[in-house]
């Protein structure tokens, strides 16, 4: 009966055996907290004997969960992102294309669509609301909005189509690339892809406001840097496979001739 009075006044360490506390930290389950891990343990034992008991506090709540829902605030992010793409094409197309109120509304959609981009990843991750569905959604609504932009944007007129085909180019060759590698291990997003991305965003919606004067030549210039981005972070990510794919196959043949030997 030893675990009841763990549970009683062992206070954090049976929130963290409760709740499944990363490696990372103390009491945490890899089995190599010591006395910390043990203390998780006991309380794990003793919260299960004093019956359930509501946790406190927003990071540690979603941790307890140990599969989140797919209706999440992340997914529910995504899915917003994938709906505003067929509203954003069609502001986009109104009155033929050219109405400068239109493509100002085409250009909230899209900026709102890029701005859900920035936190549905970042809240899945602190909140431990990582879904298969997020996974799969996610990297789809991204490509879905940059691709409708883009081709509506040279459908226009307003964007040459060898850009359109570099940018949706590289970004599909990259998702099949990680596909064809993930065997080895997963390629990592590196501080230019974020940069890449950033800079996609804002110079893709400069071309979806009807801007004149100097601000149309700078949105030029900001394209610029964009599909500059774009080809040399796809050249590092490629770079970056190649090195995991023999990284893979060398370990592969070592663990080989390890158990042959």
């Amino acid at each position: 009966m030893t675990g009841i009075p763990a549970s009683a006044a062992g206070g954090p360490s049976s929130v963290q055996g409760a709740t499944g506390a990363s490696p990372d930290e103390p009491g945490g389950t890899d089995g190599q907290g010591g006395p910390g891990g043990v203390a998780g343990g006991a309380g794990a034992v003793g919260g299960a004997l004093d019956g359930a008991r509501p946790v406190r506090g927003g990071k540690i709540g979603a941790a307890a969960v140990n599969q989140a829902s797919n209706w999440n605030i992340a997914n529910l992010l995504t899915m917003l992102r994938l709906l505003l793409v067929p509203g954003f094409v069609a502001l986009m197309l109104a009155d033929g294309g050219y109405d400068p109120a239109w493509r100002s509304l085409a250009w909230a959609a899209f900026a709102i669509a890029m701005i859900t981009d920035l936190f549905d990843g970042h809240i899945a991750r602190t909140y431990d609301l990582v879904t298969d569905f997020g996974k799969i959604a996610d990297p789809i609504a991204d490509k879905a909005i940059m691709g409708a932009a883009l081709i509506c944007l040279s459908a226009l007129g307003d964007l040459p189509w060898w850009v359109t085909a570099v940018i949706l180019g590289r970004e599909l060759g990259i998702t099949l690339l990680r596909f064809l590698v993930i065997r080895y291990g997963v390629i990592p997003a590196s501080r230019g892809g974020k940069l890449k991305t950033l800079t996609q965003g804002v110079a893709v919606g400069m071309y979806v406001l009807a801007l004149t004067g100097w601000l149309a030549t700078l949105r030029f210039w900001v394209m610029g840097a964009a599909i500059v981005l774009t080809v040399v972070t796809g050249l590092d990510y490629v770079r970056q496979a190649i090195v995991l794919r023999r990284q893979g196959i060398a370990e592969r043949e070592a663990a080989t001739r390890e158990a042959e030997g």
